[in-house]
């Protein structure tokens, strides 16, 4: 956690200072290291290029290693007169951070399941109790477990049906690779029983003994899925394997706890096999067999099954329904008509009520169906500006959906929604030290592109702004992938709207906000709209005199560092300070490296 606010720290007192113009000891800068140029010649698809920095590549080599530590020591002494207000900024940002802090309890099964985490302490502590009111029982503790590692991460963590064995994935490289690991609850003790390789992606049998899990290939894809036995003499049996290197494979299985699913998915297309979970050792069977730029997803209701799917043409998707002995795309009907307007997201099915996350007009909704007479109706939330995560919601007859709601200035709030009599009961707001709701507001904004799209913003600020054209303005954007760039609490942000700053999101197409359409508007051919969309957004924030370009500082990471470097070669006179972060600015040569095209082969889809 301390690394990340580091980050932050750094970050915000640059900008504070070129931003803001904060005076400081005036020293000759130091001259910057300089890269050689070593050129290697590349040929592709009939094209020839050099790279001059393909050297850089190798993380062993003495000559890079001489080279990033002199960047290091570059940064450090430009920064280091600005020691004193990152210590500051440092305080401010852990001021706000409740170290000690305990997640609402969730009902699975027989018992409620809940995690800690404790003050100097790294990592979470796993919990549970059979009743609200009696006494915890620690289920896993990670720092105990941590200790002797330097990296240690428990990334997938299922409890079996009866309650009686945990199965736990632990990566302790940092890669993603995982080792399954099961601890019997009764005893306390942890098997020598162990799977290696794996990937996080798992789930039980109905009989307790049974574990499905996927595996790696070198690439690190999830291609297969073994079947292991818990305490067997016997091999895991290859239960699944997927040839094809554009899908990955991954688990799940149905609310209602009577089926399994494997998902086969590529950036545009998805295949599902199912098994029902009491009958571990039949063989999987095809749902719908794959079809090109065809995807779906499937949850179970009794004698049906529920698909959200894109089939004919529903770009934004769109509910359909089968028999559950009638899996292909013919026989499926639709529950709704079609929505253009409507981007369906997922789906929560409870013996009495189907729940619909959806996306309208860039916005998070939550929509509620009754089953037995259709009658539906949207959860509605208080703030203009929101988003909000869902829960495991395990319980399937069950009238209350759980979710999470934040916003801009709104701390996480964990709501439990009653379906039936609509009301909403807070069960928690994670506590945020030294922090006043009250101060600040948030707005959204559009700005039009240069082919007439509205480009929404989220902007949050201080209470009693002045449009006087003169606030400095931190504008993040990303726009890749689909991945929306969700208006949620964000803590280190205060630090700079204390200081008079404008934190503005720019919702550009590329991303998800919009729906499907947004994001194939951004990609591909139509990626310049990225980089123009942005270009609008921080001009409409000069036009409405929420800045001026002297004021503004943009950031993005990633995916959004391509982002940012492209606009600065169009635009370099939009800012006053760029940061592209972890940036991805040399696509050609990024796209013809193995180990990194997996990586973002696994963020496509």
């Amino acid at each position: 956690m301390a690394g990340v606010y580091m980050y932050h720290l750094k970050l915000f007192a640059i900008i504070s200072v070129v931003v803001l113009g904060i005076s400081c000891i005036q020293k000759r800068p130091p001259e910057p290291p300089s890269a050689k140029k070593d050129p290697v010649t590349h040929n592709l698809h009939g094209k020839t290029w050099e790279d001059d920095y393909d050297w850089l590549k190798n993380r062993d080599s003495e000559e890079v290693l001489k080279y990033l530590n002199a960047e290091n020591r570059y940064t450090e002494e430009m920064t280091s007169e600005y020691e004193v207000l990152q210590t500051k900024i440092y305080n401010e940002i852990m001021s706000r951070i409740d170290e000690t802090d305990e997640s609402v309890p969730e009902k699975n099964g027989k018992y409620y399941y809940y995690e800690r985490e404790e003050e100097g302490k790294e990592y979470k502590i796993y919990c549970r109790k059979k009743n609200l009111d009696d006494e915890e029982e620690i289920i896993l503790d990670v720092n105990e477990l941590a200790i002797g590692y330097n990296f240690y991460s428990v990334d997938l963590f299922e409890v079996s049906p009866n309650g009686e064995m945990l199965a736990y994935a632990v990566d302790t490289t940092g890669r993603e690779e995982y080792t399954l690991h099961f601890k019997d609850l009764d005893s306390g003790k942890i098997l020598k029983d162990k799977v290696t390789h794996c990937y996080a992606s798992m789930v039980w049998g109905d009989d307790n003994k049974t574990l499905f899990y996927t595996v790696m290939d070198e690439t690190l894809r999830p291609f297969a899925v073994y079947r292991h036995k818990i305490d067997s003499k016997t091999e895991d049996e290859l239960v699944f394997k997927e040839d094809d290197g554009k899908f990955w494979v991954e688990l799940s299985s149905s609310k209602s706890q009577k089926y399994i699913f494997i998902e086969i998915a590529s950036a545009l297309t998805t295949e599902v096999w199912y098994l029902e979970a009491d009958k571990e050792e039949d063989d999987f069977q095809l749902f719908q067999k794959r079809i090109f730029e065809h995807e779906y997803s499937v949850y179970h209701h009794d004698d049906d099954f529920y698909i959200v799917t894109n089939t004919g043409g529903a770009t934004n998707f769109k509910i359909m329904k089968t028999d559950k002995d009638k899996t292909t795309i013919n026989n499926w009907v639709e529950l709704f008509p079609y929505d253009e307007s409507v981007k369906i997201e997922s789906l929560d099915i409870f013996e009495d009520y189907l729940v619909v996350y959806e996306r309208r007009d860039g916005m998070e909704k939550v929509r509620v169906v009754d089953l037995e007479d259709m009658i539906q109706h949207s959860i509605k939330f208080d703030e203009e500006v929101y988003m909000y995560s869902t829960w495991s919601n395990y319980e399937y007859d069950s009238e209350v959906v759980r979710v999470t709601y934040s916003s801009p200035i709104t701390p996480k709030t964990v709501i439990d929604y009653n379906m039936e009599t609509k009301e909403q009961i807070v069960q928690k707001v994670y506590e945020v030290p030294n922090y006043d709701k009250s101060l600040y507001e948030t707005t959204m904004m559009y700005a039009d592109a240069n082919d007439g799209v509205k480009v929404p913003m989220t902007l949050f600020y201080r209470k009693g702004l002045d449009l006087n054209g003169n606030n400095p303005v931190y504008l993040y954007g990303y726009g890749s992938y689909g991945d929306v760039i969700e208006p949620r609490f964000r803590s280190h942000s205060f630090s700079l709207l204390d200081r008079g700053f404008v934190f503005a999101l720019a919702h550009v197409r590329g991303g998800g906000e919009m729906g499907r359409t947004w994001y194939e508007d951004g990609k591909f051919l139509n990626k310049k709209n990225t980089f123009t969309d942005f270009i609008v957004c921080a001009e409409k924030l000069v036009e409405e005199r929420y800045t001026s370009y002297e004021k503004i500082a943009i950031t993005g990471g990633s995916a959004g560092g391509l982002l940012i470097g492209a606009v600065l070669n169009m635009r370099p006179d939009i800012c006053q300070v760029a940061v592209a972060d972890v940036r991805l600015v040399d696509v050609r040569n990024t796209l013809i490296d193995l180990v990194i095209v997996v990586a973002l082969l696994v963020s496509v889809v």
